[in-house]
């Protein structure tokens, strides 16, 4: 195993396990204007990424395609959506939920892969998915509410994953086609903030920089991913994933002391039994194949 792909790859979970803590410090700001400023400083940080790295005439290449650039301007959509959700979520005090959303997102993504991919299911991943279904009821009809963030998080990345899957391009061209197709939108409702004399960037040097900063945060882990996934078995960062949701399940619980009931424990345990047949049956088949080949 690559060390140092496994190290990049724990890292960007550990970052986006640790995401609702900065949502948090940032929480006097609403969550359009979060949302506004990640988008238009996420672009800005990664044009200068591409520069540096040389890459601009491959986001001029994929801009020009307009087959790429379609998919990508709703990828851009899709993926704002998702994160203001999860940014909501965790101002709203939702970070349980929220954290349902990324436990519950592996399995929706194989339910995605039969539906839009044609891909057969084994009867482990079929098992791993009635679990989560099942942890899921267990919630809506225990807590007596259904957990539409978790849903609505997890169904998003999951049609994310698909629109990526359909036309690969490097993480930093993709992500910044997606930045750039709500950034006039973004741009327009931050310049009326400010002409409002609402806006919070400027409003203070500690917060101008937190904003600013909103864009580092969403580039470095998503580049980090694309470095150390290209360099470890797959089945690994599919039990690494887990990762992000177990940390922003004990923030919003021990941190930030929202509810956890016995009907979130029950539920959670479903979910969890999921991601563990999801896990080993990734090993099992992974040692398969070795055999396989050796």
């Amino acid at each position: 195993m690559d060390k140092k792909g496994f190290i990049a790859t724990l890292s960007a979970y550990v970052i986006w396990g640790l995401l609702p803590i900065y949502w948090k410090l940032l929480g006097d700001v609403s969550s359009e204007e979060i949302l506004a400023n990640r988008i238009v400083w996420s672009f800005l940080f990664l044009m200068g990424l591409l520069y540096y790295q040389k890459a601009l005439p491959k986001f001029k290449e994929a801009l020009s395609n307009s087959f790429t650039r379609r998919l990508f301007f709703l990828n851009g959509v899709i993926i704002s959506m998702n994160w203001f959700i999860y940014i909501w979520a965790v101002n709203h005090a939702f970070i349980v939920e929220a954290s349902l959303g990324y436990y519950i997102n592996p399995l929706v993504s194989i339910l995605f892969g039969v539906v839009f991919f044609r891909e057969s299911l084994s009867r482990v991943e079929w098992i791993a998915i009635l679990l989560a279904g099942t942890g899921v009821l267990i919630l809506a009809i225990g807590y007596g509410d259904f957990p539409w963030i978790a849903i609505a998080l997890a169904f998003s990345f999951g049609i994310y994953g698909v629109v990526k899957k359909r036309r690969p391009l490097e993480s930093t061209v993709s992500l910044s086609l997606e930045t750039l197709a709500p950034l006039p939108i973004v741009l327009i409702y931050m310049i009326w903030l400010g002409a409002k004399g609402e806006a919070s960037l400027g409003a203070g040097a500690g917060l101008t920089v937190g904003l600013i900063a909103t864009g580092i945060i969403t580039a470095v882990p998503l580049l980090l991913f694309g470095y150390g996934a290209q360099r470890i078995p797959y089945t690994l960062v599919g039990f690494l994933q887990f990762v992000a949701p177990t940390l922003s399940l004990a923030i919003g619980v021990l941190l930030y002391g929202e509810p956890f009931t016995r009907a979130h424990l029950i539920a959670f345990s479903f979910i969890w039994s999921a991601a563990l047949v999801f896990t080993a049956n990734g090993l099992w088949l992974r040692k398969k194949q070795q055999k396989k080949v050796a």
